[in-house]
């Protein structure tokens, strides 16, 4: 499929999951607009590869997630945004009697409310463009729950409420809002935990992956940046059209426990 013309904006997305449906919805002729909170050589170098690569526009704009005047900052500078994937986040581990107050202020901040922000920001643009799709990276954590990870479950399960609502209000308009919920994925971040579990647990590898990081994945296999992108993709698709307000898993399995 083609997705020329349109412009996309992927918060987070100068690695793992965000570069990868970046690279995936260049793939299709889409002008791409990377974002991060750094502002370094290397990510305006990213864009420009990928911009060399596929042929099309890249750019790249910083912005803090965590700040709502940034989010909405970042759809006016990218001038135009067709495409929306809400991708930033980050997580911490703590019991909740022990949770930092300013680790569930910036989950909460950076893992919703910036999908809040920067789709108000970005409506007005989808709807005098007469198009536009709005793809949320939520979780398998924002369908269930784990311990010790109150904040990045409550964030998601957000992420989800927050799809389902803008699905509602736009859906008499050629605009869908979805959420990918995916499992682990096997990003650059991932990768390098896992010499320090193998450490930890004392197991080769393939074991630690499947006993440990995959416990709770039937499958026993990461999901890739390249099926995440590839579900973004669908999503933009003319064959998705009527699929809205809804949620697609890419987590091998997990959520059918």
């Amino acid at each position: 499929m083609s997705l020329a013309g349109k412009t996309a904006v992927i918060t987070g997305s100068n690695s793992g999951i965000g570069l990868g449906i970046a690279r995936a919805l260049a793939g299709t002729g889409a002008d791409v607009v990377l974002n991060s909170f750094t502002d370094g050589e290397e990510d305006h170098a990213l864009a420009a590869s990928i911009a060399e690569e596929f042929g099309v526009k890249a750019s790249y704009v910083r912005a803090d997630m965590s700040r709502g005047e940034d989010c909405r900052a970042l759809i006016e500078k990218a001038g135009a945004c067709d495409i929306l994937v809400n991708n930033a986040g980050i997580q911490h581990v703590a019991p909740i009697d022990e949770f930092p107050v300013e680790k569930w202020d910036a989950i909460i901040a950076i893992n919703l409310a910036s999908a809040f922000h920067t789709t108000a920001a970005a409506l007005p643009l989808m709807r005098a463009a007469g198009w536009g799709r709005i793809v949320n990276i939520a979780s398998a954590h924002g369908l269930t729950a784990s311990p010790f990870k109150a904040a990045y479950v409550a964030a998601k399960h957000g992420v989800v409420g927050l799809t389902r609502t803008v699905a509602l209000e736009t859906a008499e308009e050629p605009i869908t809002c979805n959420a990918i919920c995916p499992g682990y994925v096997l990003t650059p971040l991932v990768e390098a935990q896992i010499p320090d579990q193998m450490q930890a647990h004392g197991m080769d590898r393939d074991r630690v992956v499947r006993e440990v990081m995959l416990a709770r994945q039937p499958s026993k296999q990461f999901a890739t940046v390249e099926q995440i992108g590839g579900t973004t993709v669908f999503l933009c698709s003319d064959a998705a059209e009527q699929i809205t307000g809804t949620t697609i898993s890419v987590d091998g399995g997990w959520t059918a426990l």
